[in-house]
């Protein structure tokens, strides 16, 4: 296989070199692409890089880089082609392969900054050069993101208490590496402008169906079909079904018999993936409603308080505990049999949740100061100071040390 080439370096000035690396879906793209962008404006000295497993997140890095005013950034697109092959036109390839493949060029890099924890995997393939970032992708309270791996990187990003908190309360960082910074996806969604405009061409209210992809956790396995089909039924609100991505990974609309009935249906629009705004807070800004199980989009959706509906297809022991934080943002369904009923006295009764919801949003997201993507950017700044500060670093250390030992 054909290595990729080496970073590239400035001309006539030392170089450091940080990798932001993305080895799995699109949705992750926008968690950390806004401080690469910052990082490379800030820094002269840095070169930046992003890489990416697949051609199609690539792209869509790309893209955005062309609507914020392209960064001089450089790109990489990772092989071997067979194993992106693996993948098709939609997925990701595998991960661990991916890693291991591309070992050697990562090791050449000063930083690495991934949303992806299974990133932590180079260590044990023998990469230690590089200082490892894992910025997140998501800010829900779902528990397996909190989870041993975390103990492998350099500095893990919490965008704000909530998840810094937890963390260190289960002993999976320490304080000194890890960094509050806010969320830099919402920084990334500024720099792309206002929403798109409106799905549909009805003034009804829009709900948004947002399943999670693990059955252990998500709605859809149970209640989806059904869901779907009341809403086709009805004339009081649209439906923007727009699961996490994972939940029909690899697979088109028109590749699932089962969502035929409801592809072209005037009142519901379905995106599995398929498009940018999948990913850029399109439909959790233009909804009205939230419908979901344990999808962290709903912090991203409570941007201002909107009702929220919670779905239990599992019979949860969910009162008290911290990975099920969001169902205190609006009632708890353990039934769909009169959804639209309940949608319509979750909007009569949003009063109730809005103060909850407010405090919840504000203990998850630490928004004061400067925008996130700087604050990360900086945050990856220390890890990599410029070499000539280095070398002044040392030489001053080492008149230091002089000094002290020619008083002894």
């Amino acid at each position: 296989m054909t290595q990729p080439r080496p970073p590239a370096q400035h001309a006539g000035q030392p170089t450091r070199n940080i990798c932001f690396l993305y080895i799995a879906q699109a949705h992750q793209v926008a968690h950390s692409l806004s401080a690469a962008f910052a990082l490379a404006r800030q820094r002269p000295d840095v070169v930046v890089t992003v890489a990416a497993t697949s051609a199609a997140v690539l792209d869509y890095a790309r893209r955005i880089a062309g609507q914020s005013g392209r960064p001089p950034i450089a790109w990489q697109l990772l092989g071997p082609g067979f194993l992106r092959a693996l993948a098709g036109a939609r997925g990701a390839p595998p991960k661990v392969p991916m890693l291991a493949a591309n070992a050697g060029y990562l090791n050449s890099f000063d930083v690495i900054v991934t949303p992806e924890r299974t990133t932590a995997a180079l260590r044990w393939m023998g990469v230690r050069r590089p200082k490892l970032v894992y910025t997140q992708h998501g800010a829900g309270d779902r528990g397996g993101p909190f989870e041993p791996r975390l103990r492998r990187f350099d500095l893990v990003f919490a965008p704000g208490a909530k998840q810094r908190d937890r963390m260190l309360a289960e002993g999976l960082v320490q304080a000194e590496r890890c960094a509050i910074v806010g969320y830099p996806k919402f920084a990334l969604v500024q720099q792309l402008g206002p929403p798109a405009p409106r799905l549909f061409d009805t003034d009804r209210p829009v709900v948004l169906y947002n399943p999670h992809f693990d059955p252990r956790l998500s709605s859809w396995p149970r209640w989806g079909l059904e869901i779907l089909r009341t809403f086709s039924r009805q004339s009081h609100f649209n439906l923007i079904f727009a699961p996490h991505m994972r939940l029909f990974e690899g697979r088109t609309v028109g590749a699932i018999d089962a969502l035929a009935p409801y592809v072209g249906h005037h009142g519901i629009h379905i995106d599995l993936g398929d498009s940018d705004a999948a990913f850029d807070m399109t439909y959790t800004r233009q909804a009205d409603i939230y419908l979901g199980d344990a999808s962290s989009q709903i912090y991203e959706f409570l941007t201002r308080p909107r009702p929220c509906l919670m779905l239990d297809a599992h019979h949860a022991d969910w009162v008290g505990q911290e990975s099920y934080r969001h169902w205190r943002f609006g009632p708890v369904l353990d039934g769909i049999g009169d959804l639209i009923g309940d949608i319509g006295r979750a909007c009569r009764d949003h009063q109730q949740f809005a103060a909850e919801q407010a405090e919840g949003f504000r203990r998850t997201f630490d928004l004061s100061g400067e925008p996130a993507s700087e604050r990360a950017a900086a945050a990856i700044s220390r890890l990599a100071p410029a070499k000539a500060n280095l070398a002044s670093a040392s030489a001053t250390r080492g008149m230091v040390i002089g000094k002290e030992l020619s008083g002894v």
